[in-house]
């Protein structure tokens, strides 16, 4: 996957990798204390872990981004993700939780991989792919007024599981060709989290919805 890159980009983009893995880490750690967090708290998380978002990527041109931001939202992250991860769980059976893990790895290094081959520079992906995720995010809020019905979900899972993988190999593409300093390396992990909590997530409601239903 490296042998695309200079020797010298080659470090910082392992150091990516590696703070990114980290992350995962600090999530599962907040996946488990989870279970102890009342449901009332989840919501003002949410709203918490929304905002960090943002901060995050408006702050990005300061390069303000350090890794105590990116691990405490792993924690924050791993903590709200819990409730939909007991969910599908209780209702499919706790196998589904890790065929979606292992689904999610498997799809994530087969699409980092393409992205980090691909010679041809995929930044005119960019705008499309943020339509799309405002569009996710537009319906995301929708249905929580007007829930979906299990067709519904589905469908809109697999177009999140579609946009959340061609984000990975654009990100992947696009941390290949751009001169990775330390400052960026918290920011570009996060980008890989996201990429990856968001594409578990989504094919965790796609396998639980369809295993309810068999």
């Amino acid at each position: 996957m490296l042998g695309a890159l200079t020797t010298e980009n080659r470090s910082m983009f392992q150091k990516v990798l590696i703070t990114f893995v980290i992350s995962l880490l600090f999530a599962t750690v907040g996946l488990y204390f989870g279970q102890f967090v009342p449901t009332a708290l989840m919501i003002p998380l949410a709203i918490a872990e929304l905002i960090m978002i943002i901060a995050a990527f408006w702050l990005r041109r300061r390069k303000s981004v350090g890794y105590t931001f990116i691990y405490l939202f792993s924690v924050i992250s791993g903590i709200t993700t819990f409730p939909i991860v007991s969910h599908y769980a209780s209702m499919a059976g706790a196998q589904v939780v890790l065929m979606a893990f292992g689904a999610t790895f498997g799809i994530f290094a087969v699409m980092a991989t393409i992205g980090a081959k691909t010679k041809k520079d995929l930044s005119f992906l960019s705008t499309f792919l943020l339509v799309a995720l405002l569009a996710i995010i537009f319906v995301g809020i929708y249905s929580i007024f007007v829930p979906l019905n299990s067709s519904g979900m589905v469908a809109y899972s697999v177009i999140g599981a579609i946009v959340f993988s061609l984000y990975i190999v654009y990100d992947f593409n696009q941390m290949k060709r751009m001169s990775i300093t330390e400052e960026d390396v918290p920011l570009l992990a996060l980008s890989l989290y996201l990429d990856f909590i968001n594409l578990f997530i989504n094919l965790l409601r796609i396998l639980g919805i369809l295993s309810s239903d068999d």
